[in-house]
Formats: C-alpha cells, sequence, structure tokens
C-alpha cells in the first residue's frame, strides 16, 4: 500500500482536466487538488480497480467523479453507478456531478428513498449514462426491472463502512453482481474492516491501494473547546452555551434519533428557533429542515450524525456535540460542518464525568489536548446581557417545527 502524506502543489489543468470544467470549479474557489485528487485522478484513468482509504473531508468526491464523468459517452446506456450509503450523500454527490455534467451534456439521475419512485421510473427510461442511489432503492429498482446495470463497468461504492455500518453491505454485493463482467471497482473507505476486504478480495482484480494520510485531523479554522460538566447539568450547559455563544447557524448532535428529538422539544420551549433531523423524518420533512436550516429561518439544527451525514451547509459557525462521539472519526465528521469555505467556526463537546474516556480517546486520535472553557473574571450576568443585546433571539414559531 502506498501511503500520501502531502501532495505537489498542481491546478487542475496539469491534471488534463477539460478547461470548462477547470474553469467551473474555480468559480468555486477550488484550485488546487487536494493531495487524494492528485493521486486518485490518474489511478482511476488507467481503469484498475481501486482500493481508496480516505477520512471525510479530503476531496475524494471530486476524485472520482472527475474522472468518471469525462470518460462517459453521450449514449443511451448507463455506464456508471455510484452507490451511496444514506440518501444526503447521494443526494451530494448528485449535485457535485450534476452540475460538472451539464459541460458534458450527460443524463445523470439521483435514485434513493424518499422521492418518487413513478418519477424515478420515468427517468430510467431516458436511460441516463451515471446513476447516483442508495443501496435498498436501487434494489428495488433491480427487482421490478426498471433499472439494467448488464452495461455498468464502472462501480464507484462510497463511504463502503458506513455501508456496513448501516446493514448496506450484502445489497452493495448483490448489485456489483448484476453489472458487466469487465467492469472496474473503485471503494472508497474511512477505515477498512474484514468485511469490506472481504467484498475487495471477492470482486476485485489486483487492486491498486491509496491510503491518504491527512496532515492534520482538524482543521485550523475550527476552534475546539471541552465544556465538562455534571451529567444533570448537561441541558442547562447547553443554554448557556448556546446564550454565550449566539451562533448564527449552530448543529447540536445527539447519539440517538429518541434524545434528538426530545432534545429538540426542550429547547423550542426556551424559545430557541430549533427543529430536529434524524432517521424517523421522511425525505420531504427532512428537505424541509434543511431549507429552512439553509435559509437561517432556524438558528439551531439538532441531529443524529447518521441524518447528518454528508451535510455541506454554508454559513455554520458553531457544532456542539451534546453527546460525546464514539470514535475520533465521528468527531472529525462533526466538527467539519463549520469551519467551511475559509471561515472560523467553533466546536463545543460536553463532557460528562462518565464520557471523560472517550474524550480521552478523540484527543489521542487527533494528537491534540482540546482546550476546556474558562469562565472569565467579569460578571457572567453582563456577559449574557452584552450577546443578547448584539445578537437577539426571534421568537421561535411553534408552526415551525416539523409534525
Amino acid at each position: 500500500m502506498e501511503k500520501f502524506f502531502g501532495g505537489i502543489i498542481l491546478n487542475f489543468s496539469n491534471l488534463k482536466i477539460n478547461s470548462a470544467v477547470c474553469e467551473l470549479l474555480k468559480s468555486q474557489g477550488i484550485v488546487t487538488p487536494t493531495t487524494v485528487q492528485e493521486k486518485t485522478i490518474p489511478l482511476i484513468r488507467t481503469g484498475q480497480d481501486l482500493i481508496l482509504q480516505s477520512k471525510t473531508g479530503t476531496g475524494k468526491t471530486l476524485a472520482f467523479l472527475l474522472p468518471t464523468l469525462e470518460k462517459l459517452k453521450k449514449i443511451s446506456v448507463t455506464q456508471s453507478l455510484i452507490i451511496a450509503p444514506t440518501r444526503e450523500l447521494a443526494m451530494q454527490i448528485s449535485k457535485v456531478a450534476t452540475e460538472i455534467g451539464k459541460i458534458f451534456e450527460l443524463e445523470i439521475l439521483l435514485i434513493c428513498g424518499g422521492q418518487d419512485i413513478e418519477r424515478e421510473k420515468n427517468k430510467l427510461r431516458r436511460t441516463p449514462q451515471l446513476i447516483i442511489g442508495t443501496p435498498g432503492r436501487l434494489l428495488d429498482h433491480l427487482r421490478r426491472g426498471t433499472i439494467q446495470l448488464k452495461n455498468v463497468n464502472k462501480i464507484i461504492v462510497d463511504e463502503a463502512d458506513e455501508l456496513l455500518k448501516l446493514g448496506f453491505i450484502e445489497d452493495a454485493e448483490n448489485l456489483i453482481r448484476e453489472t458487466s463482467a469487465d467492469r472496474q471497482l473503485i471503494l472508497c473507505s474511512a477505515t477498512m474492516p474484514v468485511r469490506i476486504r472481504q467484498l475487495a478480495a471477492e470482486f476485485m482484480k489486483k487492486p491498486k491501494e491509496i491510503f491518504i494520510e491527512p496532515k492534520t485531523v482538524t482543521l485550523e479554522n475550527i476552534k475546539q473547546i471541552v465544556e465538562k460538566i455534571p451529567a444533570n447539568k448537561k441541558f442547562s450547559k447547553l443554554v448557556e452555551v448556546l446564550e454565550r455563544e449566539s451562533p448564527y447557524l449552530g448543529i447540536i448532535f445527539c447519539a440517538t434519533k429518541e434524545k434528538t428529538s426530545a432534545l429538540a422539544l426542550e429547547l423550542a420551549k426556551k424559545n430557541f428557533e430549533v427543529d430536529e433531523l434524524h432517521g424517523d423524518l421522511t425525505q420531504q420533512q427532512r428537505n424541509f429542515v434543511l431549507k429552512k436550516f439553509r435559509d437561517a429561518k432556524i438558528q439551531i439544527l439538532v441531529a443524529t450524525d447518521i441524518a447528518a451525514r454528508g451535510l455541506d451547509i454554508e454559513g455554520v459557525t458553531h457544532v456542539i456535540s451534546y453527546d460525546v462521539p464514539r470514535d475520533v472519526e465521528t468527531y472529525i465528521h462533526r466538527i467539519g460542518r463549520t469551519g467551511r469555505a475559509g471561515e472560523s467556526g467553533t466546536a463545543i463537546t460536553l463532557v460528562t464525568p462518565e464520557e471523560i474516556e472517550k474524550l480521552r480517546k478523540i484527543e489521542r486520535g487527533i494528537k491534540k489536548q482540546i482546550s476546556v472553557h474558562r469562565e472569565q473574571k467579569k460578571s457572567r450576568t453582563k456577559q449574557i446581557k452584552s450577546v443578547q443585546k448584539n445578537s437577539p433571539r426571534k421568537t421561535f414559531k411553534k408552526n415551525s417545527r416539523v409534525k
């Protein structure tokens, strides 16, 4: 396995990316390829099977999309398939692919739960060149005979370890079996459990392996803070933190759907503009909540890790872990929701004595001791009044919550 700890500074034209695509990326502030893009794009072009082990936030979406889109032919045959573990991630990939695909005049289709299946069936009749979807809905179409994968010669399985955690790995294998025998398989995963290695052994032919070691596991423009409190003071501490920090847009992460709903309700009672995001919501409800959040009609989004997977929302100033995340990868994913597009952000973790060991594991993983918040000498009452004066909260509207 090759290890890359840093790359040569290039621009995308050095990687022989289409000039119109380079201009599109430049207009979005994307000029220099990341290490994963620099090392992966040329390998995908060779047609080799590839195992890419890379953490969240390293630029792997463009790394596999750019060489995939440029190779697609403008014929009515589905040639490539991207499998994602969640609707949110599939939608995020689709958004990027569709924008770039317009340059090549390609037909790209998103297939995932929560969408009108009849509308998907109608679009499938046009035979898109690239399909991006979640395993369950893709298999549903396969059983109905409304999707044809026999000519697919390039498959990308994104976040394979998340597929495994969610119980979709066998579904992904069944989909791969339906594709062309001479396919190229690209497997992306932050970690490589034994089960993922078994998938690779069964379906891949002498795969090239790349392990991207990030220079730093956290973003430099994210201020990380720990708040140590007794378990019975967690909610009151959260309210205090929100009063003190006065986020423009903030995401609060909880461990379970039940806690997410309960916390959102308690914050609403305190007149915060808040809503919830978790797996029990329909896709229509999720879209409604996310639109309100993007439009800053709510200040606070309380979410589970699975529901928030793949979220890329500009303007998120604060991320708060109400429950300490289960591992360092989850922690990095959470804090990566803020400090985006060159902006600064703040990540606050509430830690009870029972959660100290989880915090220590995270600190060992990121090779950094997270600063503990210390109270200022001046009166807390004056601090809160100052924040409220400068950034007044709006009154929470009960009818804005998703039922």
